[in-house]
């Protein structure tokens, strides 16, 4: 055995470990950096932040977002979290805005402002806004700062140190400012009592507005919902699951008050004919599934997705508060909005 080998490779196995050590430890400095450049920021909350959120709750116009740098990039975030809770909110870039942009900006709108120097362009723009009828909420670690001076409230994200090795890229300051932004967004999210109803409408394509999703928005109605006198026959059921301008896979069967009485689905015919009993003169109430599973039309579509999923069926009848029918889901329905079946 080569004992010199031996020990070069031990040698090196402990550079690898060492170097892989110190990279742990510096993703744990960062991230501990940062938490606690938030803890520091949260200590500093005080009345200025209930005047910010009132500012906001006033406001009969929108709330422009504005920054340069990575607290332009923080503020782009502020601004898609402040809209998608319920909030008019746009963003624009302070430059352009001493270009032209400015006249997008009407004097009703709030102003949030992101500077950790609470210097660049804004020094220049703040007054233009202000003059203009403007109020100003300004987020920054300098509170004696030249765009602090033309700020209706000021925000203090404080002072700690980067978590950048240089100590010198935003780290810790472009994330207490960005936990600082949510907590405005999210309190004035409180305070104006948004319902999940109301978030899911701004997040129709995404999972949480397929989660909100209610039954009566996604169900077909009108001749898209086969529907059957339960005096009929079956051949009528038949001739109204045909005549359906989308494919349907089911009639549903309804009383003289439109009230659910049971479902005959595609199914229920093939079983008669093939074993030679079924006629098209036979009553439907002889043959029809009574009663039948159905959902009202304020519940969730996910959960006609799990009674549909439970009980193996293709069709679900909607109904309304005295069980009269509304419309009826197809499972081709929910696949086509992204559920996943």
């Amino acid at each position: 055995m080569d004992v010199n080998a031996v020990k070069t490779d031990l040698a090196a196995g402990d550079l690898v470990a060492a170097r892989r050590a110190r990279i742990l430890a510096r993703g744990h400095a960062v991230m501990r950096s940062e938490a606690d450049a938030i803890l520091d920021a949260d200590r500093r909350l005080d009345e200025a932040f209930i005047d910010a959120v009132e500012l906001i709750m006033s406001c009969s116009g929108r709330i422009g977002v504005t920054g340069v740098g990575k607290a332009g990039l923080i503020g782009n975030k502020i601004q898609a979290t402040l809209a998608s809770t319920g909030t008019l909110a746009y963003r624009f870039h302070p430059v352009e805005a001493l270009h032209g942009d400015i006249g997008m900006i009407h004097a009703d709108d709030v102003i949030l402002a992101l500077s950790k120097s609470g210097g660049s362009e804004l020094i220049e723009l703040l007054p233009m806004l202000r003059k203009n009828g403007c109020r100003v909420i300004l987020l920054t670690a300098r509170l004696d700062s030249p765009a602090a001076e033309h700020a209706d409230v000021v925000l203090d994200i404080g002072q700690t140190e980067e978590a950048c090795p240089l100590g010198l890229a935003p780290s810790s300051s472009a994330s207490a400012m960005l936990a600082l932004g949510d907590a405005l967004a999210l309190t004035v999210m409180e305070c104006n009592e948004v319902q999940p109803e109301q978030y899911a409408r701004n997040h129709p394509g995404g999972a949480l507005g397929r989660l909100l999703m209610k039954a009566g928005e996604v169900m077909r109605t009108g001749a898209d919902c086969p529907t059957a006198s339960d005096t009929a026959t079956l051949g009528n059921c038949w001739e109204a699951i045909q005549a359906a301008p989308r494919r349907a896979g089911a009639a549903i069967i309804v009383d003289s008050s439109c009230k659910l009485v049971g479902i005959v689905t595609q199914g229920d015919f093939f079983r008669m004919f093939k074993n030679t009993e079924g006629r098209f003169d036979m009553p439907v109430a002889d043959v029809m599934t009574r009663p039948c599973k159905s959902i009202h039309s304020g519940e969730r579509a996910v959960e006609a997705l799990r009674i549909m999923q439970h009980y193996a069926i293709d069709e679900l009848p909607v109904v309304d508060d005295n069980i009269r029918l509304v419309g009826m889901i197809d499972i081709q329905d929910l696949v086509v909005r992204g559920f996943v079946v």
